[in-house]
């Protein structure tokens, strides 16, 4: 029985795992495709019966079109609580009282040291956060992973909490 299942599986991964590859990359990018490619084969190997499923490659397309959403969706809340939007409050007008127009600036100049001295490469990802760039964005233009993008900016975020507490 084991046999039949490894056999029914390598099967299935050599006449899809190029196409598959494909589209992980064209959804997620060449950095995550592999790891998601491994997660679908997990996902089959895991299952119970694999023999009895009638169609195995539409079961392997279901399990990658859950594999991308589950990814997006986390993607979308880690930028979401890596954004700095809310370390930053908007510009008080002339009518807000003098005292909270003072305690804006002081944490402007707090954090803008704090800014300062982020690493370079951290501070220029940091930056282009706050113009509104998504963690893709900012990876294709300073030839750097989505990961690395992310590292940064977590970073950034601690430096700024802690210089704001």
């Amino acid at each position: 029985m084991f046999d039949d299942k490894k056999s029914l599986i390598r099967d299935l991964f050599e006449r899809n795992h190029r196409a598959m590859l494909r589209y992980f990359t064209r959804k997620v990018g060449r950095e995550a495709a592999p790891d998601l490619l491994h997660d679908a084969f997990v996902r089959v190997l895991r299952r119970d019966q694999l023999e009895a499923i009638a169609d195995p490659p539409a079961l392997l397309q279901k399990i990658a079109l859950n594999l991308v959403r589950d990814f997006m969706r986390k993607r979308r809340t880690e930028i979401a609580h890596l954004r700095p939007r809310e370390l930053l409050d908007d510009a008080p007008s002339q009518e807000t009282a003098p005292e909270d127009r003072l305690e804006y600036e002081r944490q402007s100049r707090l954090l803008d040291a704090a800014v300062d001295l982020l690493p370079p490469r951290c501070r220029e990802v940091f930056e282009l956060s706050m113009e509104n760039m998504t963690v893709g964005q900012i990876a294709a233009r300073l030839g750097v992973s989505d990961r690395m993008v992310r590292k940064h900016l977590a970073h950034a975020m601690r430096v700024c909490r802690a210089a704001l507490d």
